[in-house]
């Protein structure tokens, strides 16, 4: 089993390269790739030290599976000469993820459908992953109509030089500029470029992958998506409308039920989902579940999640754990 990881040394290569240890991945060869700039060097892995190779160097030792967390750019330029060569790309850029022959997989809801034919899979963007997580199993039981979203997004969500905007900021600096306004102690409602029609790409990535994954084009949905000066992960409002009457005791019972989902809801004492908590988990977590009163079919609730971990690195390496798993690497 040969791995490769490209973008290595990126905010989410790093805790790629964390998980595989902790998860103990069966690999006998590790290939760490990043930019130019890079290469050279050294990285632990396992009380081990491997130097950061160029793609290009990579792209020789035709490894089995490519983690890709490089950008779209990359991905595209990439993605399919990995493959040409019998490499499985799992690709964390936007590249992919809207292609019709392409899979968008959230491994708890549809690796099912993934198959040995498949050599570029898609990881969705962050905040779809804990969405869907929570909508789908839902969704099964009560059929999902309409679905309203409000995201309140970390900055490690931008990358390391947005991070390290908010960290300045703090100290009083306001000369670094990652985003066109400061970040420390303000909210900006404005996550990625706007579109033509005045959404932003995130939020339009949230209504078209969330389509796409839950197999239903169907369902309405709409969204607003805000960068928060917060570092533990995403977190989510969302407002659920269903075709059927849904009843709050057996959506408790659903949520518990569904893996990779923890329910933190008790009003009485103050437990809810906070991204202080959900900080370096791979689970998703969701609370403030309630009925929403002015509106038929309706409910409320809370999603909190890593976007490192289960919005990004966990989600791929689940993908790889699937292929290996069901033999198709």
């Amino acid at each position: 089993m040969k791995l490769g990881i490209i973008g290595v040394t990126g905010m989410v290569g790093r805790v790629m390269i964390d998980l595989l240890e902790k998860r103990n991945f069966p690999l006998k060869k590790l290939y760490l790739s990043a930019s130019n700039k890079s290469v050279g060097k050294k990285i632990f892995f396992k009380k081990k030290i491997y130097k950061v190779i160029s793609i290009y160097d990579l792209f020789l030792e035709k490894p089995d599976i490519v983690l890709f967390s490089a950008g779209s750019d990359i991905s595209k330029k990439w993605a399919k000469k990995f493959s040409d060569v019998g490499s499985i790309v799992i690709d964390n850029s936007s590249a992919w993820r809207m292609d019709s022959e392409k899979k968008l997989i959230v491994p708890e809801i549809n690796a099912s459908c993934l198959c040995k034919k498949d050599k570029i899979i898609s990881n969705p963007n962050c905040s779809t992953i804990q969405l869907v997580m929570v909508l789908f199993p839902l969704h099964v039981k009560y059929e999902i109509s309409r679905i309203i979203v409000s995201t309140y997004q970390s900055v490690t969500g931008t990358g390391k030089q947005a991070l390290d905007q908010l960290y300045q900021e703090q100290k009083g600096n306001c000369s670094l500029k990652v985003y066109p306004y400061p970040i420390y102690q303000n909210v900006l409602p404005h996550c990625d470029y706007f579109t033509e029609n005045k959404y932003t790409m995130e939020e339009m990535k949230l209504i078209n992958e969330t389509k796409k994954i839950m197999n239903d084009y169907d369902i309405g949905i709409t969204a607003t998506s805000v960068r928060v000066p917060v570092i533990g992960g995403h977190s989510e409002s969302v407002n659920i409308t269903f075709r059927k009457k849904p009843h709050i005791d057996c959506i408790y019972k659903i949520l518990l039920k569904t893996k990779g989902i923890i329910v933190q809801d008790n009003p009485k004492k103050n437990i809810y989902p906070m991204p202080l908590y959900a900080h370096e988990k791979d689970e998703v977590f969701v609370g403030r579940i309630r009925k929403d009163f002015s509106f038929k079919n309706s409910i409320n609730l809370w999603i909190v999640a890593d976007n490192l971990h289960k919005g990004a690195a966990t989600n791929a390496i689940q993908i790889a754990e699937y292929l290996i798993k069901n033999k198709y690497v």
